[in-house]
């Protein structure tokens, strides 16, 4: 890696945004930029804001860094949450998604259309979810700057606690006492406590896998299941303020812009995570089936 030394002072700049940093060597103070030898890109380009007498500049090394790194990460074209997405795809069975891979070992790993859920089950179910939700959504409410990966999550418009906890009311009215919450839920909880403090890349892991697989085979197997047991019920859990769509696409570009600065090794302990996240939330969803 080849270094060029660049002295700044305060002056005014051309107007042009974009500067070799060869061509201005006899200004101060020093502001250091490294580039890849082996990049046919022109080096060391600077971004420059001026404003009167101050001009700040900002270095494109950054640029140059993620240049190098999709050269010899190619999977990383995609996205991160697209790396993530491929990964969970990979972990769901033929029936439950066409890019599936696993085999199905169970009722509730086969189509949703063969199940026989009981009201008692799908309630502890959402007894269960509720107190993830509660866990992982507290987590992230009692974050502040500078655990950047958890404080920009913050009213995402995902959160499902409230819906849950609304639609749990509307079950005690129709005369259902509501459980406690079972070990299922209750595990799930306290690994995600674990996580937050000691492994963010695994704790992200789970956010996503969390919100993402229930705005999509979540929701579906809460319309089919409301169906056979509830008269078509629609929940508010399954219901979102806003066009989801958009909801999902802005933490996306957040979760993407969370993973930019991980590097890739902390990149594949969190896609390694997602087998543990499939598994605490297999445990509760089977609940539905109890």
């Amino acid at each position: 890696m080849a270094t060029t030394r660049l002295n700044a002072s305060l002056c005014h700049f051309p107007s042009s945004t974009r500067l070799y940093s060869e061509s201005y060597l006899g200004l101060r103070p020093t502001v250091r930029i490294s580039y890849a030898r082996n990049l046919t890109a022109p080096r060391g380009y600077l971004a420059v804001k001026a404003n009167g007498d101050l001009a700040s500049v900002v270095s494109a090394a950054a640029a140059v860094k993620e240049m190098v790194r999709r050269e010899k990460y190619p999977e990383e074209s995609i996205g991160f949450v697209g790396e993530m997405r491929l990964v969970a795809m990979r972990l769901h069975t033929r029936d439950q998604a066409k890019e599936g891979e696993k085999e199905s070992k169970s009722p509730d790993e086969g189509p949703v259309a063969k199940w026989e859920p009981t009201v008692e089950g799908y309630l502890q179910f959402l007894v269960d979810s509720k107190l993830v939700y509660d866990t992982l959504e507290g987590i992230i409410d009692e974050s502040d700057f500078p655990t950047f990966e958890y404080a920009v999550f913050k009213n995402t418009g995902l959160e499902r606690a409230e819906k849950l906890g609304k639609d749990l009311e509307w079950f005690k009215e129709q005369g259902y006492e509501i459980p406690e919450a079972m070990a299922p839920g209750r595990t799930y909880s306290e690994y995600l406590k674990v996580l937050a403090e000691r492994d963010p890349e695994a704790f992200i892991c789970h956010f996503y896998n969390i919100y993402f697989a229930h705005s999509a085979g979540g929701q579906m197997i809460g319309t089919k299941v409301s169906k056979k047991i509830l008269d078509g019920k629609d929940l508010e859990f399954y219901k979102w303020d806003g066009q989801l769509s958009q909801l999902l696409q802005d933490v996306r570009q957040k979760l993407n812009s969370v993973a930019e600065w991980w590097t890739r090794d902390e990149k594949r302990h969190c896609l390694q995570e997602t087998e543990k996240s499939f598994k605490f939330s297999g445990e509760i969803l089977r609940l539905i089936l109890s």
